[in-house]
């Protein structure tokens, strides 16, 4: 039986800066369908992106996204009733996609402040190359290069 067609996406743009990867971030930051709450959290963290490094916000989102993305990451794949942990490329797509729940993730799981606060503190770090999600991009490479020699099982 052939696969279902996936069709492609098309994401509309954050009403403030026209952007549509910060569009996409606003919806992943959403809770409950409450969108203007999420635009307010962002934005809010944007803002003290701007007072704390003095540089373009968007920019520093950019690059916190980019320092973010995993190049490679480990797929199971069954071979003669042994699962192994096979390293791929991960597509443009599904990068993004990773970066902005890893960021999201690690401000969610710290304490004491608002989200904004949070937020804001994860994207400077990621930027600088520092922070949990950060850590969590180092771990999956390192995962996907423990397991270099089962790269001959990728589809």
């Amino acid at each position: 039986m052939r696969k279902k067609r996936v069709y492609k996406k098309y994401y509309t743009a954050d009403p403030v800066h026209g952007r549509v990867e910060l569009g996409r971030f606003i919806n992943y930051v959403m809770h409950d369908g409450k969108k203007s709450t999420a635009e307010r959290v962002v934005y809010g963290a944007l803002e003290k992106v701007k007072q704390a490094t003095k540089e373009d916000p968007i920019t520093v989102f950019e690059k916190a996204i980019e320092n973010a993305s995993p190049m490679l990451e480990v797929a199971s794949r069954r071979v003669g009733g042994a699962n192994y942990q096979v390293p791929r490329e991960v597509r443009p797509e599904r990068r993004f996609m990773l970066a902005v729940r890893w960021i999201i993730g690690a401000a969610r799981s710290k304490k004491g402040k608002p989200m904004a606060d949070k937020l804001a503190e994860e994207l400077i770090a990621a930027a600088k190359n520092e922070g949990a999600a950060i850590k969590k991009k180092q771990d999956t490479h390192r995962m996907a290069e423990a397991n270099r020699a089962f790269a001959h099982f990728a589809r």
